[in-house]
């Protein structure tokens, strides 16, 4: 169920914009996060948005094939476009025609703008700003499939029977030329109305077949309700945001898109996965433990995306499982390998378990390293060509560029958006405000009981000193913010009777 929109701002005003921009100039400069791109960069992408047609690749011409774009209404680094039919294989199936930008035909290999897109490694997003990729010339202009502009792209074929089965794989490069740009919330309102575009109630019915698939696979997503960041004129405010189903319709697409890379990597001998283990049974026995303390128990034989799927974020007890169950989702990475004696003989080594299968990030290009790269790959192995030595050789340095500038780059998003909350806060020192406890930690010699807790006006998660039940609504008073070191202090002013939780206290009312 998705959450309302929070306003930042009910009485005190939202954050300035012009005051928030001030601290985020002091962060971004203490990054470790290139800004400006170079003359030679801004030059050679410039070149590339003008010549592309004239690189001597061949491409299909797709500009007949009606694509439109899916994501949110402000975005102009398009990656994907997708084209939606019914019938697939005649048996009550569908065929799905799904282009990437292709960025490698703008980005050569050893050239000026793939150095410093090794550099940067992703687009950082930031409350006020986008650090990109590449530069505007590619990422928001030549390269991105925007409405009614031709481009080039990766366009993967695949055909599903009726359960929504991969049944076959075929990727081209092609001209394409989307005919919409359609927004997540407009879509979702339309489909709500029962007046959406026909691909887009298409998009829904191949997204529930391929979500039943992900479950009989044993996969899992944690669906928690993320914190956006919205302009608002001068000012910028939080919501809590629920993800909508059209967004995750859309998202099986991509893991799709993202499996079939990988089996076609897995089976050529050469690419780059992306890998996450299995949980480790301490973490699980946690979970399970505290699911038994709030009354959700989650049985031995119930698979843990099972479990998750029960779980409701709007209810409180329901988002602190779902938080803690973030420990079940560690260890992500990249496995880059030349040949297949390079690939781990235990396919669960392979896989990325959070999904249940091998899988690849590859509908991302514009906004993410490694899908160039991916991309390239696929396209040679499914051609029957040898991969060139460039490509070959740099196979193996992605993973460890994507390990250090994402950790630079995830540094400075959450510096970020922690400074937007307290920010958020600043007005509100002396308030009584209600949270619910995500996580508690029992006080030791070295450090006093601490408490992570969601609140939902104003929209942000802190820390507070206090000692709270998991799946409780707590009250606290704001004591203090210093904005400077992005802190907060609260003290408790009262709580639910002892071991009952929100929803709990809520039935007894």
């Amino acid at each position: 169920m998705a959450l309302p929109p929070v306003s930042l701002h009910p009485v005190d005003g939202a954050v300035s914009l012009e005051l928030l921009r001030g601290h985020l100039d002091a962060l971004v400069e203490r990054a470790d996060v290139p800004v400006a791109f170079g003359p030679e960069v801004l030059e050679a992408a410039d070149r590339a948005a003008a010549s592309w047609r004239e690189d001597g690749i061949e491409r299909v011409d797709r500009t007949d094939v009606e694509f439109v774009t899916l994501d949110p209404a402000s975005s102009t680094d398009l990656d994907q476009a997708m084209h939606l039919e019914r019938g697939g294989d005649g048996r009550g199936g569908y065929t799905v025609l799904y282009a990437i930008a292709d960025v490698p035909a703008f980005v050569a290999l050893d050239g000026p703008i793939d150095a410093e897109a090794r550099r940067r490694g992703q687009t950082v997003y930031l409350p006020d700003r986008r650090i990109s990729l590449h530069p505007e010339a590619l990422s928001e202009g030549a390269a991105s499939l925007l409405p009614d502009q031709e481009a080039p792209a990766f366009v993967w074929r695949f055909t599903l029977d009726a359960q929504g089965v991969v049944t076959s794989t075929a990727l081209e490069r092609a001209v394409v030329r989307s005919r919409a740009q359609l927004a997540y919330d407009a879509v979702q309102s339309d489909l709500d109305a029962g007046r959406a575009h026909p691909m887009m109630t298409l998009l829904m019915e191949i997204g529930d077949r391929r979500r039943a698939l992900e479950a009989e696979r044993g996969g899992a997503s944690l669906n928690l309700p993320e914190q956006e960041v919205i302009a608002d004129g001068g000012s910028i405010r939080l919501q809590w945001r629920a993800p909508l189903p059209i967004e995750d319709a859309n998202a099986q697409l991509s893991l799709m898109t993202g499996m079939a890379a990988a089996q076609v990597m897995i089976d050529g001998g050469a690419g780059i996965l992306r890998t996450m283990p299995p949980a480790d049974d301490a973490s699980v026995r946690r979970l399970r433990a505290a699911a038994r303390a709030l009354g959700q128990p989650w049985g031995d034989d119930v698979p843990y995306g099972t479990f998750l799927r029960t779980l409701d974020p709007s209810v409180p007890r329901h988002l602190a499982l779902l938080n803690q169950a973030a420990s079940l989702f560690r260890g992500a990475g990249y496995l880059a390998f030349t040949g297949p004696e390079e690939l781990p003989a235990d396919e669960t080594d392979r896989a990325q378990a959070a999904i249940g299968a091998p899988y690849a990030h590859t509908t991302a290009p514009l906004r993410r390293l490694v899908d160039r790269f991916v991309l390239l790959t696929c396209h040679h192995l499914l051609a029957g060509t040898a991969l060139p030595a460039g490509l070959r050789a740099a196979l193996p340095l992605i993973p460890e560029a994507m390990k250090e500038t994402s950790g630079r780059a995830g540094t400075l998003e959450r510096e970020a958006l922690d400074l937007v909350e307290v920010l958020a806060l600043a007005p509100l020192v002396g308030r009584e405000l209600t949270g619910t406890v995500l996580e508690t930690r029992e006080a030791t010699e070295d450090r006093p009981a601490t408490s992570l807790l969601q609140f939902d006006e104003p929209p942000v998660s802190r820390l507070a000193e206090i000692s709270g039940e998991v799946g409780a609504v707590v009250h606290v008073r704001l004591d203090g913010v210093d904005i400077d070191a992005r802190t907060t202090r609260f003290s408790a002013t009262g709580a639910p009777a002892a071991g009952r939780t929100a929803d709990e206290t809520a039935d007894a009312s």
